[in-house]
């Protein structure tokens, strides 16, 4: 049996190893079916068998490709090479500019993060790339010519995995949304399973100006969302959530007019489902900051409130998830006061529910005022002190710590409930002596205002 490295590179060669290397294989693994007491020996020829079978499939492969290449590249008139790959283009797309490049390597360049055209440095006013059939025309007729038969014995495949078979089906997809309900519902369907397994189907709605608007077409055109059939509103969102985790898309996204407020509309109506990936829709665009800016300004924070109040399990921790990454911009953590997130995360946390996530979200509530005010108004003290006292989690008493210290800033009448607290538990000093480095800072803090406050009474 032939062994690896020692194959011919001969076309007919190859062919007639190849044959002989499969029945071998076939042999061999009869043997080892058929067989129960068959030999570790069997199986390592059956495993060496496959390796050489590979290798020459490899090299046939290899020197196809090798031919293709070198014939094509010395020879090949300047207008069908790409400027980017200096190669002979196989899908030549034209840019915002009038340059033709071919597909692959200029959507390499455009994921990368550049808006302009390669060769003039041009601002490209949209990345929209549009076949160019007459270049793309020539090509194959010059490659036929030569006896490169592109087209038939190279399947092409650009960087993202994705052949051109796979972009005529997704703009196939993308127009059966404004087909009949039937239609809708299989394509939305695919769209979500496409965009969650390949990411490389996630690029391609950036590539179209028009992708979104087609994919959100069904669930614009209706007056009440909730009139739009459960299957095709969960799919659509969840397919507008699945693109969005693509990084050069959170922008793309976000702005594109109807997003944010079919995001919202989805909030309030859709099934628990939908409103539960609306909300994770929200944390993930939210990751860019002029993103938090324009949910905020949106109004979007006032429904995710509402759904962290009527608290479904299905969709608490992507509510919570959306509602902190928000509110890191402190313009957002007014919108959140003002929408009543304080009395809600607290009824929660009193309530034992996602006592982590919340309490973060109120930590981070603490750095304005009016939040510290309705904290001290509800009773946060007690509850945040117990916590302190009970909870296993240094990050929870972190976060009780700092709120409790900020309360005690801007309301020296709650020193009265911690020095309470104090006399019976010992709660904030064991955390200044035993806490994390942050807690035993906050927790000193505290004490150090508490003193203060005694040894004017005492002066007084």
């Amino acid at each position: 049996m032939a062994k690896p490295g020692v194959l011919d590179s001969d076309p007919g060669v190859m062919v007639k190893k190849a044959l002989e290397l499969k029945r071998e294989l076939q042999r061999l693994v009869k043997s080892i079916v058929d067989d129960e007491d068959c030999s570790t020996e069997t199986i390592d020829q059956a495993k060496e068998t496959l390796c050489v079978l590979k290798e020459l499939k490899l090299r046939k492969r290899s020197s196809l490709s090798f031919k293709l290449h070198n014939k094509s590249v010395t020879s090949c008139p300047d207008e069908f090479r790409c400027p980017l790959s200096k190669e002979l283009m196989r899908d030549p797309v034209i840019v915002a500019s009038g340059q033709t490049y071919d597909r692959p390597f200029v959507q390499k360049w455009l994921n990368a993060g550049n808006r302009t055209c390669p060769r003039t440095n041009q601002v490209l006013s949209h990345t929209v790339l549009t076949p160019n059939h007459l270049i793309r025309e020539m090509i194959e007729q010059w490659s036929k010519h030569q006896g490169i038969e592109l087209s038939n014995s190279v399947q092409y495949i650009d960087e993202e995995g994705l052949n051109e078979a796979d972009r005529e089906h997704f703009l196939c997809l993308l127009k059966k949304m404004s087909s009949t309900l039937s239609d809708q519902k299989t394509a939305a369907k695919e769209l979500r399973l496409l965009t969650k397994k390949h990411p490389c189907f996630r690029v391609l709605f950036c590539d179209s100006a028009d992708a979104i608007p087609q994919l959100l077409k069904p669930i614009c055109g209706s007056d009440s969302f909730g009139s739009v059939h459960p299957d095709l509103q969960e799919d659509i969102i969840t397919t507008l959530l699945n693109i969005s985790i693509h990084d050069n898309n959170k922008k793309l996204v976000a702005e594109t007019p109807m997003v944010i407020p079919l995001i919202m509309r989805a909030l309030r109506s859709g099934t628990i489902e939908t409103r539960s990936n609306a909300a994770a829709a929200l944390f993930t665009l939210s990751a860019l900051d002029s993103n938090k800016e324009l949910i905020g300004k949106s109004g979007a924070l006032k429904p995710l409130i509402d759904l962290l109040e009527e608290g479904n399990p299905l969709a608490m921790k992507d509510v919570a998830s959306a509602i902190f990454n928000i509110c890191v911009m402190h313009e957002n953590k007014a919108r959140a006061v003002k929408d009543g997130a304080v009395k809600v995360i607290l009824t929660k946390i009193k309530n034992q529910i996602h006592v982590d996530e919340l309490l973060a979200i109120l930590a981070l509530l603490s750095s304005h005022q009016k939040a510290v005010h309705d904290m001290g108004d509800l009773g946060a003290v007690p509850g945040l002190l117990r916590i302190i006292r009970e909870s296993a989690c240094e990050r929870n008493k972190e976060n009780c710590v700092a709120v409790l210290q900020t309360i005690c800033l801007y309301d020296r009448s709650k020193l009265k409930e911690i020095r309470e607290e104090e006399n019976s538990h010992k709660t904030i000093s064991e955390l200044a002596q035993n806490g994390t480095s942050r807690a035993k800072r906050k927790a000193s803090g505290i004490l150090e205002r508490l003193n203060r406050v005694v040894n004017i009474t005492h002066t007084a």
